[in-house]
């Protein structure tokens, strides 16, 4: 089922927004403020999000600014009373796909949706493979491979993968590692960088198979296959 979340803080808009949604047959998951807006988005993988941008702790066009660092993939759509044009550029330009004004008519609002579910249904069905040596991972139903052989990883296990094979060949310091897959906001143990990266080498890099993962002494960790590690 499409899982849609709604960040409204007016509560009658949210109800309104929950019950149209629900008789569309999508899955709804409401919050209330910034903040639980973007627990919720690391919790869970959302297929769209309903946006507003005055919204209590954390504003929309700032919650925007960090889901994006994240995920520059999932379709938002913008909900506020404020119409001016430069709000409505602030909000594209933040990475907003499409941007509705209060009132707004329902049946409008429903129709950008299935625009942008469908658009975004198509991308994912045509490039959301990644691939480097023997290795590729689709991103959207979490299949990893290396060769024939299939792998199950946890969630983290996944996004340090994705960041290791989009950056291939290229070094990556534990503290980009770190403000990328874990938010700039972690607040932890630093050497859990480390500890990830154990975990994904016993899945990744069996001892029968060239290793793709490297450690680049002193700095951090490189996706490369054999023959390049050795220049």
């Amino acid at each position: 089922m499409t899982q849609i979340l709604v960040v409204e803080d007016e509560a009658k808009i949210a109800r309104v927004l929950e019950l149209e949604l629900d008789f569309e047959g999508y899955e709804v998951t409401k919050a209330e403020t910034g903040y639980e807006a973007l627990e919720q988005f690391r919790t869970q993988k959302w297929d769209l999000i309903l946006l507003d941008i005055m919204l209590p702790e954390m504003s929309g066009i700032e919650l925007l600014r960090r889901l994006r660092k994240d995920d520059d993939k999932t379709p938002v759509i913008m909900l506020t009373a404020k119409d001016a044009v430069e709000d409505k550029v602030t909000g594209l330009d933040s990475g907003a796909q499409d941007y509705v004004t209060k009132p707004f008519q329902i049946e409008e609002l429903l129709a950008r949706i299935r625009v942008h579910l469908r658009s975004n249904t198509q991308e994912v069905e045509q490039g959301d493979w990644l691939a480097f040596d023997e290795l590729k991972l689709n991103q959207s139903t979490r299949e990893v491979y290396r060769g024939e052989r299939s792998m199950e990883l946890t969630p983290k296990e996944f996004d340090l993968l994705v960041y290791l094979m989009e950056n291939r060949k290229q070094v990556l310091t534990r503290e980009q590692i770190l403000d990328t897959v874990w938010g700039f906001d972690y607040v932890g143990d630093t050497n859990v960088v480390d500890v990830y990266i154990r975990y994904l080498r016993r899945k990744v890099d069996l001892t029968d198979e060239k290793p793709l993962i490297h450690t680049v002494r002193g700095v951090g960790y490189v996706m490369k296959d054999a023959y390049e590690a050795k220049k």
